[in-house]
Formats: structure tokens, sequence, C-alpha cells
């Protein structure tokens, strides 16, 4: 991969219970272990943060891709949910993906969600690590 952009954050203080800074200074949060994990859940946490990247970076696949095809997407959207839980000895991750089109045919919707999961890097860095589910809804 010849890189075109690359994204820096720090992590500080007690990982889950701390915070995290990007380089440029556009993400600057505390962050907290949710309350259904036993913390205070008075801050943001990972699960969240890769939830808004991944919808964010899905849903630019969705337009290439409709672009490509000649497809108007109207007021589409991308709603994406992380879940974290046990996983053998430690923890893994899922993410359900919820792909919104309400002014194309269903086949055609799906048919677009299904080719911007081929090319989202999102995608390709979780495919074969983690279940991505993805719905294709129409509201």
């Amino acid at each position: 991969m010849e890189p075109i952009y690359t994204a820096e954050a720090l992590a500080t203080g007690a990982g889950r219970n701390g915070h995290v800074h990007s380089s440029d200074g556009r993400v600057d949060l505390d962050l907290a272990v949710p309350q259904s994990m036993g913390g205070s859940g008075d801050g943001a946490n990972p699960e969240q943060l890769f939830a808004a990247g991944y919808a964010a970076c899905f849903h630019s696949a969705l337009q290439m891709v409709a672009r490509g095809a000649g497809a108007d997407l109207g007021e589409s959207s991308v709603g994406a949910r992380v879940s974290i839980g046990k996983a053998g000895e430690g923890f893994g991750l899922a993410v359900e993906l919820e792909v919104v089109i309400p002014d194309l045919p269903h086949d055609e919707a799906q048919a677009l969600a299904d080719k911007a999961h081929q090319v989202c890097p999102y995608s390709n860095a979780t495919r074969g690590n983690i279940d991505v589910t993805i719905t294709v809804s129409e509201d």
C-alpha cells in the first residue's frame, strides 16, 4: 500500500479511562469505560470511535460505487453498531452496518452496499477478523 494520508493519535492515562488526542488537535477526548462494562461511562470509548469511523468510511465507499453505477443515493445514511464481548481468553468485536437508501429499490440498494463492502478500507481491514453484518433498510 502507498499511503495517501496518515492519521496520528496518542492515548494517555489509564487506557480506556484515559485521554486520546490526534496530532492535529481535531480529536481531543476523555475516555471512560462504558457503564455496562463496569465503568463510569463519563467519556467516549474506542467502540464509539470505531463505529463513527466505519460509518463515515462505508458511506463514502457507498457514494463512490453509486457514482460509478450512475445511481443517485438521495438522502442516504449509514449507521454502525460496534459491540465488544468476551471471545475465548480475550475480547472480540462485531459490527452491524445499517445502510439506508430510501429512493432506490431494495435490490439495487443491496447491490451497491455489497459493492461498497468490497472497496471500503474498514471492511477490507476487518474482513475475516470480525463479524460484519450489513442490513439495507428503506428508512
